[in-house]
């Protein structure tokens, strides 16, 4: 979006501020990972027709988009800041300036409670690269580089995570595809690694070894990290449990490009995974684009 950078805005087919209704969602799945998703407080529901849909348009829905990611990842998840980073209650990068941001907000609080941020081709282009290729070589999918969009930094406030702030990001982020005729997404997706290291690290051998069997992308397209976690080499910590997040991307229909990068000076490591728009499920193809 180019919110503190004068740089060239290209021109991308966004969509006015959208009121989300009240259809939940079930991108989550139901079972009991769900009751860890949901607001401590059971007697206060968070209904959609209190929020609303829209690209980010100012400084301050940036600024509100970026304290919501800190809050997740800093503070809930426990990811480490980059060193030298400012530890001012903001999630901030050099790809921020490049973006479209995705947000949801409380029409009452005027809060940001959800969020994504997009970085298209030219945008990339402009800026060097992406955050998948900070960690891990893409040459494999540089035929797709003027299709390829990089979808990353999502959550959501952990009050809202019925689903159906997800669902909503997820429709938008699927139109927004179909209206500029990108064809494949890509991302970063964390495992957590804030046990200690030898635990954690099984633990992301264990995520791994469920994925690797029935949820990679082609061997043409699948990509190496350039400081690979040995998961492979590790014995994976029994009856692990996907996280949520990659739990609702493979119901999308997304696929996983390769094995993690551990990620220097962080407390989680980093699973590339993509998703084609042709490949998205029939079900949500119905639910997102009324196919």
């Amino acid at each position: 979006m180019n919110l503190i950078q004068n740089n060239k805005r290209e021109h991308l087919n966004l969509i006015p501020n959208i009121d989300l209704n009240s259809d939940s969602a079930d991108l989550l799945g139901s079972g009991n990972h769900n009751k860890n998703l949901t607001s401590d407080n059971q007697s206060d529901p968070i209904h959609l027709g209190k929020l609303r849909l829209k690209w980010a348009s100012h400084q301050g829905e940036l600024l509100q988009a970026q304290r919501l990611r800190h809050n997740v990842f800093t503070q809930e998840m426990g990811t480490k800041l980059p060193v030298n980073t400012r530890s001012d209650g903001l999630d901030q990068d050099l790809f921020d300036d490049f973006c479209e941001h995705l947000i949801v907000q409380d029409l009452f609080s005027g809060e940001v409670v959800g969020t994504y941020r997009v970085l298209t081709p030219t945008q990339a282009q402009r800026v060097g690269g992406s955050h998948l290729s900070t960690h891990f070589d893409l040459t494999r999918l540089r035929h797709y580089k003027d299709l390829m969009v990089e979808i990353g930094k999502g959550c959501v406030h952990p009050a809202y995570r019925n689903g159906g702030v997800l669902m909503a990001l997820w429709s938008e982020l699927c139109k927004f595809m179909r209206r500029n005729e990108f064809e494949l997404m890509v991302g970063c997706t964390a495992i957590p690694m804030n046990q200690e290291l030898p635990r954690s690290a099984r633990v992301a051998a264990g995520v791994w070894s469920q994925l690797k069997s029935h949820h990679l992308a082609p061997i043409e397209l699948q990509i190496r990290a350039r400081s690979p976690l040995p998961v492979d080499q590790l014995e994976p910590l029994p009856c692990t449990a996907l996280p949520p997040l990659i739990q609702a991307y493979l119901r999308l229909g997304a696929k996983v490009l390769g094995p993690p990068a551990w990620v220097a000076n962080s407390s989680c490591v980093d699973l590339p995974m993509m998703m084609r728009s042709s490949e998205l499920h029939r079900k949500y193809q119905k639910h997102f684009l009324g196919l």
